[in-house]
């Protein structure tokens, strides 16, 4: 049983178990329940939304509009890749990048006779490291809004010098590695044909309706819904068997939900005290780099939302809670397990035949996490100072 099997079986039943013995007190529950159904609601719509934009040819569409815009030359089919991986990661979160761009990427490299390698690492970082500037991008974020009561607006104003060191290190250590693999030129295969044109330009008009929507200050849980709503709707009609029960993401749910409470738990039971020493205090560089240290630490040795929901109550301040967020957005790019978008993206990748070394892996997430870490923070302190 790998890791994600294995989170999937134990996770709910100890979260079953805290309730049941009330180490989570009755209403520590309810006011965490409160608070986490309109997050809840917003990864089921926006998990629906993007299945159902995929099976209308949306983003194999962009994905084959933008090999044509490359032009046959391979560094710029990249550089499209990471604007694509960017504003996917941006507006749609990590976790779609992940499962929607993989294997479009790999397929368009292969195509094209190029290494998928560099085209699929370039997804898995960006998925992670992009996921700073917007609440929807990171589910971490939108807990960050809500503890905050931020719009999207103010949240970016917050987090963009991060956000934006959070795309270029990453992108610049990519090029260092791969320069040789994406030097030449390729040629674009042709796209297939779309299936049903109808359900594409619908899909077209959701997605551009959407994105503004989503940064506009409305409620995401309520814009991605009714986005939900309205593509269940027009595949009811022109394609009903792609209405299926899989497009609830149950598994993401249960696993979300389950550390929620088991978090939760912990802290009523005394996981502050334990923790503060590790997260320090005060708002100067060394203070907010030992907190960002920690997050980091702490998502790449078990996963990013508990990481993040362990230090959130020992932040107390916005620019700290920034901090906390470049750790466990930012930085677990080196074991698998570091963010649920990593194990995904794995598991696309064996599912078209490519294997990940994770040694290696590991090793040149190291190599971007390190600089990257300090000047995010360094960022952060210079502009929040």
């Amino acid at each position: 049983m790998n890791l994600r099997h294995a989170s999937r079986a134990i996770l709910p039943v100890l979260a079953v178990l805290c309730i049941a013995t009330g180490l989570l007190p009755g209403p520590d529950l309810a006011a965490l329940w409160e608070r986490v159904w309109p997050i809840l609601l917003f990864v089921t719509s926006m998990t629906v939304v993007t299945d159902l934009l995929f099976s209308a040819g949306v983003f194999e569409r962009v994905i084959a509009g933008s090999a044509r815009v490359a032009g046959g030359r391979t560094l710029v089919l990249w550089l499209v890749t990471v604007l694509l991986a960017v504003a996917c990661t941006v507006f749609f979160s990590l976790d779609t990048t992940a499962v929607l761009l993989t294997p479009l990427v790999v397929l368009l490299a292969r195509r094209a006779g190029l290494p998928p390698l560099p085209f699929a690492v370039t997804i898995v970082w960006l998925a992670n490291t992009a996921s700073l500037l917007l609440p929807v991008s990171n589910l971490t974020n939108l807990l960050v809004q809500e503890e905050l009561g931020l719009s999207p607006v103010a949240f970016a104003g917050l987090v963009y010098g991060p956000a934006a060191v959070g795309v270029v290190v990453p992108c610049a250590v990519l090029f260092l590695l791969f320069r040789r693999r994406l030097a030449g030129r390729f040629s674009p295969a042709p796209s297939r044909t779309v299936d049903d044109s109808v359900l594409l330009r619908c899909g077209y008009v959701v997605l551009a309706l959407l994105l503004p929507a989503l940064v506009s200050g409305v409620p995401v849980a309520l814009s991605a819904t009714l986005a939900a709503v309205v593509l269940a709707v027009l595949f009811a009609v022109r394609r009903r068997d792609a209405l299926t029960v899989r497009l609830i993401p149950v598994n993401p749910l249960v696993i979300a939900l389950s550390l929620f409470v088991l978090v939760t738990a912990a802290h009523a039971q005394g996981l502050d005290d334990f923790l503060t020493p590790a997260a320090g205090t005060g708002e100067g560089f060394a203070d907010l780099l030992q907190l960002t240290a920690a997050g980091a630490v702490g998502a790449n040795a078990v996963n990013n939302l508990p990481a993040y929901l362990a230090l959130e109550p020992t932040a107390g301040s916005p620019v700290r809670l920034a901090a906390v967020l470049i750790g466990v957005n930012l930085g677990p790019l080196v074991t698998p397990w570091g963010s649920l978008a990593t194990l995904l993206w794995a598991e696309r990748l064996r599912s078209l035949g490519l294997r990940i070394r994770w040694v290696p892996f590991a090793l040149a997430g190291l190599l971007v996490t390190l600089p990257m870490l300090p000047a995010a923070v360094a960022v952060l302190w210079l502009l929040e100072g």
